[in-house]
């Protein structure tokens, strides 16, 4: 199996209520559930300094 270069998939099981408030804030910011998860999760990595290779993140996703 063939993955995208870069990029993992991992299973991921969340309540119906966090589902529905990421998938309402991804709509607020103009991004699929998806980038808005890994989005939110790569910001929270920075702030707590263990994102050692991750790009810069122009957000405040972890608060």
């Amino acid at each position: 199996m063939a993955e995208k270069e870069g990029k993992k998939q991992i299973p991921l099981r969340v309540s119906a209520a966090l589902y529905e408030a990421l998938a309402a804030w991804a709509e607020d910011d103009f991004r699929s559930l998806n980038g808005q998860i890994e989005y939110l999760l790569t910001e929270c990595v920075r702030r707590r300094g263990r994102g050692g290779k991750l790009p810069p993140g122009d957000g405040d996703g972890c608060a």
